[in-house]
């Protein structure tokens, strides 16, 4: 079904690319707060069926795990089947996973939905989703478009949870299940209605793109594993790619693997509630909102390497000041929530513009996918990590601290980065 027309003409000057990125940023939004959920479910699930951390922590390492693997294969599904079939189908099975949820009762039900399913669905509804849809839409503003679909993945993540913590605490975990699946139900609505497969579509060109450019080459409609092995074939041949993905790898540790999973519970053994932790988290999602724009707007106009290295070295600070923090009341976690809040994925926007650089506009977006993986390794990795040290030293403090010496690393090696541009194409 075709969007509405458009009136982007000199008199409004208006290009629905515009609607696109509202449509994505939505999709982004609640499929990363449905990706979330599971943090606020951790105490509840283990007061209502009796599992242990260790084997809930495992079904959300697998589920960080696919929401990166996944990425590679959904961008060639979207080269191959195209954007809208991919992101239907993808937040069909979200929706419905979710909603059967509701009734399980066995531990391998959670490894079943919340991490095999919900991870692969919410990974095709992701940042690569992003890069797409921005290198499909947009020529001109691209950094600024990538900084907003990136905040939305991660404030959807930050700002759902607390009121996802507030139904579970007042009604239980069931509704809140619930209350995730209408949500994946509405985004289902508005990319059919609203998100045409590309600007010929509805009859334009890409936002910025001059009347008489020359066509885009059309893209190879092989098979989109072959496609996704392919650019993973030549990628891993270029020494940038592998700054590029254990940057990433570092990037996801920090982030939504450790912080994402980890701070409510860390919260908790602080004397505070999971709805204290939760605001919390919704703070640092409201300034990441504003940091990650801000980056893609300067990822347009200032080196994206020395971005990077400002970015994870203010993160890697943050994390070995927060154990600290605790101990300094509200005043110290407000310094931490604000400098973490405005660093949290503003990585994503200069490492799309670098990964663009090396390797065209036409392959960067499967190899990002792939980049993304390495994000959701380093995030698996520091759930299994974060969720093993927790349990032998009795805290959070060692995993907190040598996480954050890991994004003081990332901060330099950003800055190998060559970022030559074509040489995927050259391999």
């Amino acid at each position: 079904m075709h969007p509405p027309a458009q009136r982007d003409d000199a008199r409004f000057r208006f290009h629905y690319a515009w609607v696109v990125l509202g449509v994505t940023f939505l999709v982004m939004l609640i499929t990363a707060g449905t990706r979330a959920a599971p943090s606020v479910m951790l105490v509840p699930l283990q007061r209502s069926f009796g599992w242990d951390l260790a084997s809930i922590s495992g079904a959300l390492s697998l589920n960080l795990a696919l929401f990166g693997l996944v990425g590679p294969f959904a961008a060639a599904a979207m080269q191959h089947f195209g954007i809208r079939k991919t992101v239907l189908g993808s937040l069909v099975v979200l929706s419905t996973a979710v909603a059967c949820s509701s009734v399980m009762r066995h531990s391998w039900q959670m490894w079943l939905i919340w991490g095999l399913i919900v991870g692969s669905t919410t990974g095709a509804t992701a940042m690569t989703l992003g890069a797409v849809v921005v290198n499909r839409w947009f020529v001109e503003r691209r950094g600024f478009a990538m900084g907003l679909l990136t905040a939305s993945s991660a404030t959807g993540q930050l700002v759902f949870l607390p009121m996802l913590a507030y139904i579970t605490e007042h009604l239980g975990w069931r509704p809140m299940i619930w209350a995730i699946a209408s949500c994946a139900v509405l985004v289902v609505l508005l990319v059919y209605f609203f998100l045409p497969e590309q600007p010929a579509a509805v009859g334009r060109r890409r936002l910025g793109e001059a009347e008489d450019a020359a066509a885009l080459p059309e893209a190879p409609r092989s098979n989109p594993i072959a496609l996704a092995f392919g650019a993973l074939g030549k990628a891993v041949r270029v020494g940038d790619f592998w700054l590029l993905f254990l940057s990433f790898f570092i990037c996801g540790a920090t982030t939504n693997g450790f912080i994402g999973t980890f701070f409510i519970s860390m919260c908790g053994d602080h004397g505070l509630t999971p709805v204290q932790g939760a605001g919390i988290l919704a703070s640092m999602g409201a300034l990441d909102l504003v940091g990650t724009t801000l980056s893609g707007w300067l990822s347009d106009r200032v080196s994206s390497r020395m971005l990077l290295c400002m970015y994870y070295s203010l993160r890697g600070i943050a994390l070995v000041y927060l154990p600290y923090s605790f101990g300094l009341g509200t005043f110290g976690l407000s310094v931490f929530a604000l400098f973490y809040g405005l660093d949290w994925v503003a990585t994503v926007p200069p490492t799309v513009r670098l990964t663009s650089d090396v390797f065209g506009s036409r392959d960067a977006p499967i190899v990002f996918g792939w980049v993304v993986a390495g994000h959701q390794i380093g995030a698996a990795f520091a759930v299994l990590t974060g969720g093993i040290l927790r349990s032998n030293f009795g805290n959070y403090t060692l995993a907190t601290m040598s996480f954050g010496v890991l994004g003081l690393i990332a901060a330099v090696l950003v800055l190998r980065i060559k970022g030559r541009v074509g040489r995927l194409a050259s391999c």
